[in-house]
């Protein structure tokens, strides 16, 4: 197949101690801390990094926009076969370099930094949340609490925004040398595409702008619709911002919640997103659909509202 995953991801940052805080109040899981540096991981394994070195050598590209922001995504390969293949596709292309560590650094036509390696997924438990409707009942005599804490499972995808001008090379990075799949194409937004190794209807969206790049956000995926609430309270709870109303996307369908980083960009709690395969044909948009399915709304702090 080839790439199946996001495997880790590296932020340039200022305030470690501020990022720190945020993906540990996320609910990721912190495996290494020096002064300069630090590692979080996901349930499945997926590393973020978090990194203050402003020069950190030949292996990461200069960020595409000032401040905060994301340096580069490495992407998991399935097979030691197909890294070597897709390697070599992007070799002839452009220069890689290999680290200590396996990961093969190259760059993409915006400035982002690219990685392959091979993939390493872990085992994540999980238990979905029984739910009840009539005629359809799966949780007999026992009451829901708390999740308290939400933990994501995975990264399931980036959006990055790259310039308006030249995107068509941009999009053909990933198509040809990488083999991604366009699944929606949104003529005056942005290209969805799928990674071969992946079922959801997206795990990239390069999203042009016309004067402007930069990260965009990263989705995590959640185990359901109560860990995207509760997930995001407990980020207000604790002084976060968030960035958009509770809803449902229209392309994906997946219920998200994103709340501002100070890495850059936005995080996003993801869940329920479409799931897709090969007969699932490519949809061209000559205008933008809507954002969303639906988002919350509410009218229970306007004065003239009646009391509940």
């Amino acid at each position: 197949m080839g790439i199946e995953r996001i495997e880790s991801v590296t932020y340039g940052i200022g305030d470690l101690d501020e990022c720190a805080r945020f993906f540990d109040d996320f609910g990721l899981f912190l495996v290494e801390r020096t002064d300069e540096h630090a590692v979080f991981e996901t349930l499945t394994g997926q590393t973020l990094h978090l990194d203050t070195d402003t020069d950190p050598g030949p292996l990461l590209p200069p960020p595409v926009e000032a401040g905060p922001t994301l340096r580069e995504v490495v992407w998991g390969v399935d097979t030691a076969k197909e890294l070597k293949r897709l390697v070599a596709a992007v070799g002839r292309d452009r220069a890689v370099r290999e680290d200590a560590a396996g990961v093969f650094h190259t760059v993409d036509e915006t400035g982002f930094g690219v990685g392959l390696t091979l993939a390493r997924p872990k085992p994540a438990p999980l238990t979905p949340r029984p739910a009840n409707a009539l005629g359809s009942v799966d949780r007999w005599n026992t009451a829901l609490e708390p999740i308290t804490r939400v933990h994501p499972l995975r990264m399931c995808h980036v959006a990055l925004n790259i310039l308006k001008e030249g995107r068509e090379k941009a999009v053909a990075f990933y198509v040809e040398l990488l083999g991604f799949r366009p699944t929606d194409v949104v003529k005056p937004m942005g290209v969805f595409m799928q990674a071969p190794g992946d079922q959801d209807q997206h795990t990239i969206l390069l999203c042009h702008r016309p004067d402007k790049a930069g990260v965009n956000h990263i989705a995590y995926e959640v185990p359901g619709f109560d860990d995207v609430i509760e997930g995001g309270n407990h980020m207000i709870d604790h002084g976060w911002r968030e960035a958009r109303r509770l809803g449902r996307h229209t392309v994906g369908s997946n219920v998200f919640r994103f709340v501002h980083a100070p890495c850059g960009g936005r995080v996003e709690y993801a869940a329920d997103m479409d799931r897709v395969d090969d007969r699932y044909e490519t949809r061209v948009h000559e205008t933008t659909p809507p954002h969303h399915i639906w988002a919350l709304r509410t009218n229970r702090d306007q004065q003239d509202a009646p009391a509940s």
